[in-house]
């Protein structure tokens, strides 16, 4: 038993790797492609990945959105663990990353649940909330530009269904965040949709202590 979550040593972290990760080899080569990628920072670690993959399977959602895609992985992840009538809306505006996701998508055989949309999140969220989609998306992930976390949070929430979840990455940031010498604009956007979420009730949350900081909200 512990009063609280324990600390993540290189020792700790390999053994849980190791007795718990399940991952597929398309995902294992594109984490390895990633990793020697300039922005292999964004990417999300394995075990986030594979707890994705059990949240999808848990509420057996079938319409997944994600905003910001980088080389893919998540949604690749996402993707795997959908049924074959599953469906993906994928927003980002980076074509060289998504070339990277495009072709892992298809050598996975899942290129056809994938709708990627290269625009800025917010018109692409602004047309499906015009376009009827309003409170039909079971599953999101928010790993984009920090500053518009609260932007595509609205957004997010009016798309999903109640009982939706939504996961925000970095939501620690590194520990920047419990940090007031950090004042630089992605830090306070973070901290203050940490504070907005904390006391928002439409919807229930969790932060866990996972990557680089998960929150997940409910759709009340």
């Amino acid at each position: 038993m512990s009063t609280r979550t324990i600390t993540l040593d290189d020792r700790l972290y390999d053994y849980l790797l190791d007795t718990s990760l399940r991952e597929a080899p398309i995902q294992a080569q594109l984490r390895a492609e990633t990793r020697a990628h300039p922005g292999a920072g964004m990417q999300i670690s394995p075990e986030q990945g594979q707890f994705m993959q059990l949240l999808v399977q848990l509420m057996q959602a079938k319409k997944y959105l994600e905003i910001g895609v980088f080389t893919g992985y998540s949604s690749l992840a996402v993707a795997l663990a959908l049924p074959a009538d599953g469906k993906i809306v994928a927003c980002d505006v980076n074509e060289a990353f998504t070339d990277i996701a495009r072709r892992y998508w298809a050598e996975a055989g899942v290129a056809d649940k994938i709708d990627l949309r290269l625009a800025p999140a917010t018109e692409t969220l602004d047309a499906l909330i015009a376009s009827g989609a309003a409170g039909t998306f079971d599953f999101a992930f928010i790993d984009a530009d920090k500053s518009n976390y609260d932007a595509y949070y609205e957004r997010t929430l009016t798309l999903m269904r109640p009982g939706g979840l939504i996961g925000f990455d970095n939501t620690l940031w590194g520990g920047a965040v419990a940090d007031p010498t950090f004042q630089d604009c992605d830090t306070i956007a973070l901290r203050t949709l940490n504070a907005k979420l904390h006391t928002d009730d439409r919807v229930a949350i969790s932060m866990l202590p996972i990557g680089d900081g998960l929150t997940l909200v409910l759709k009340r």
